[in-house]
């Protein structure tokens, strides 16, 4: 058996997310079906998060657990060999063969997700950005930032989902990047639950309006209840990318990120 950690980079547009549905094309899908035509075997890939429908990644990492009878493919060519099985839109970054103890879920130290919010709409990154046709405040958004660093329950600022049996993230970075046609809201977090980043942004988005305040957001935290009167939008997925999944091992650092 060849234990396999991939570093993927994709742009979500045409996908219903990572995870295999019976709704559409996945991220997960396409890059099995490369891994078993490049390898000539049965495989089963793993991700280190579900990223939603038409959110991007520059630092997915998955695993994969080659079977003995899979085609022999050096180490440095296995890239390459699983880049041509696949549309331009997915695309292997770097492969490392790991323990058989590794597993790109259950084993991250911490995630992290940027959001770029741009300042005036640009045809070519306009699956990358969100453009916000109504005005706001960008230096509030640093302002509502703050509150969601710390260790929370975000049920509030989620999506539900019946497999998520904690809400409660230890987030150790919500902060917003100013650039001169663009802001980034980096958030790193332990976990992320379902919905959580784009629940953060349209609350961030929601104060940089004036609709909101900090000290409402605080008070959305403790309430746990999404559907209630302190609710905000979620921002669009198009300006959401995962940008980068730690570990332990040191997998992956020397690879430049966002």
């Amino acid at each position: 058996m060849l234990p396999l950690a991939l570093l993927i980079e994709y742009d979500g547009t045409n996908y219903v997310g990572w995870q295999i549905q019976p709704s559409g094309a996945s991220v997960q899908e396409v890059v099995q079906n490369a891994v078993m035509k490049a390898y000539n075997c049965e495989a089963s890939i793993v991700g280190a998060g579900r990223t939603d429908a038409g959110v991007h990644a520059v630092g997915q990492v998955a695993h994969v657990l080659l079977p003995d009878d899979a085609n022999v493919i050096p180490i440095e060519k296995s890239r390459i060999a699983i880049n041509v099985q696949m549309p331009k839109d997915v695309r292997i970054r770097a492969v490392k063969e790991v323990l058989p103890t590794f597993h790109a879920r259950y084993l991250p130290d911490w995630r992290e997700y940027v959001y770029t919010i741009a300042f005036e709409e640009r045809a070519l990154l306009r699956h990358t950005q969100w453009c916000p046709l109504m005005s706001y405040d960008p230096a509030k958004l640093a302002d509502a930032s703050v509150v969601f660093e710390g260790t929370h329950d975000f049920t509030s600022f989620s999506k539900h989902n019946a497999d998520t049996r904690s809400y409660v993230c230890r987030v150790d970075m919500c902060r917003v990047e100013f650039h001169d046609n663009h802001v980034v809201v980096r958030i790193r977090a332990d976990r992320f639950v379902y919905g959580m980043c784009r629940a953060i942004v349209g609350a961030m988005m929601d104060v940089a309006r004036g609709k909101r305040t900090p000290e409402e957001l605080t008070a959305a935290l403790h309430v746990r209840d999404r559907r209630g009167p302190l609710g905000s939008p979620l921002a669009p997925p198009t300006g959401l990318i995962l940008n980068r999944v730690h570990y332990p091992e040191d997998i992956f650092d020397d690879i430049q990120y966002l």
